[in-house]
């Protein structure tokens, strides 16, 4: 391993979990249900691979405590481990949810060409009976809009576990047919209505005016990423909670933590998908939110942050077996893991350094991450 050095802190940087863009191309970064839905701020699957591989053995029950869109538990569950989950935001568990159930594969499919054929059909009857919050009336084209909400009305029908399927794929389409440029769907501002010059296909291009093409697209590329998860899957049930990770109480005792906690002051979780809490009429608890952007980085913000986070991993901490792994992987450019581990009684066993240099599109800048290794 390489060192690097900042002040009086000397960490390892591992090569095994820095890659370059060819070393590790997109198509396997969003492999089989990692790619179902696009969520800003997830660690890729390999990380969690190589993590599961060093600090546990099938069998284990691994706790993420900031689950997010689930991809700790889907690679426990691949790797045969028992994945629990928990999360602020009903849309995260709900995307964690469908990704790690085990799904008939024919009842799937059938439920889901189903409510695509009816909801269209819906949409251009012209008959739909939802109504439409101000929110999506300012995002929407009209038609776009019809066709999102005659699908919803379809998938209204489903029995749970395919209806939860349904309205991922909705939540989706929905992110793509915005009112928006194409080179904007992680952090539009206004809704766009005229022609644009697109940076993305160096020619002027109009706002997207129909949902339904996204619908099929999604519905077939879900129904494919399925397919190939069941074939490496484990067959493990795995267990989301919507709670807050510093209250919550685990039935269950982990065998050890895999997480990547917020980066303060980066993300607004729950706003990155408010098109799918309009839509599906999610409980919003973004006042809930660790370290989200609307809080900012003022040293205020930092110091409460960092009570927060202190808090989650003594709760934590309570419900695992003395010497067990907790491996936090985050962006500590601001320093405040240490202080935060030492409060929460975790002893640092290790700290890595992850090269971050395959990031494309308008975070394509390199930069380092922190992998911490912890014991109990």
């Amino acid at each position: 391993m390489t060192e690097l050095r900042e002040g009086n802190l000397c960490e390892e940087i591992d090569p095994e979990i820095s890659w370059s863009e060819k070393d590790l191309p997109q198509r396997e970064r969003t492999k089989h249900v990692h790619g179902i839905h696009p969520y800003l701020g997830k660690y890729i699957p390999q990380l969690v691979e190589i993590f599961l591989k060093r600090y546990f053995a099938p069998g284990d029950i691994v706790y993420d405590p900031f689950c997010g869109s689930g991809t700790t538990l889907v690679e426990a569950n691949v790797f045969g481990a028992v994945g629990i989950g928990c999360d602020i935001s009903s849309f995260n568990c709900q995307l964690a949810r469908v990704k790690t159930s085990v799904h008939d594969r024919e009842r799937l499919r059938s439920g889901l060409e189903e409510v695509l054929k009816f909801g269209i059909e819906k949409a251009e009857s012209g008959w739909v009976e939802s109504q439409a919050s101000q929110w999506l009336l300012e995002w929407y084209a009209p038609r776009a809009l019809t066709e999102l909400l005659g699908y919803r009305d379809s998938a209204r029908k489903l029995e749970r576990d395919i209806r939860e399927v349904a309205e991922i794929v909705l939540s989706r389409a929905a992110r793509s047919a915005r009112l928006t440029t194409h080179f904007d769907l992680d952090f539009p501002r206004e809704p766009i209505r005229r022609p644009y010059l697109c940076h993305k296909h160096k020619r002027m291009c109009t706002p997207v005016e129909e949902a339904a093409k996204f619908l099929r697209r999604y519905t077939l590329d879900s129904l494919r990423r399925f397919e190939e998860y069941e074939a490496v899957n484990a067959g493990l049930r795995s267990f989301v909670f919507h709670d807050d990770a510093r209250y919550i109480e685990l039935a269950e005792q982990p065998t050890g933590v895999i997480t990547s906690p917020p980066y303060p002051g980066l993300i607004d979780y729950h706003e990155q998908h408010r098109y799918a809490y309009e839509l599906l009429n999610l409980v919003d608890r973004s006042p809930d939110e660790i370290g989200s952007a609307e809080t900012g980085r003022s040293r205020v913000a930092m110091s409460s942050y960092s009570d927060a986070m202190v808090e989650v991993f003594a709760n934590t901490r309570q419900y695992l077996p003395s010497g067990s792994p907790v491996i936090i992987v985050v962006n500590d450019s601001l320093d405040l893991y240490s202080g935060i581990i030492s409060q929460s009684e975790l002893k640092i066993e290790q700290k890595l350094t992850r090269h971050v240099n395959r990031r494309t599109g308008r975070r394509a800048k390199p930069f380092f991450e922190s992998v911490i290794v912890c014991r109990v």
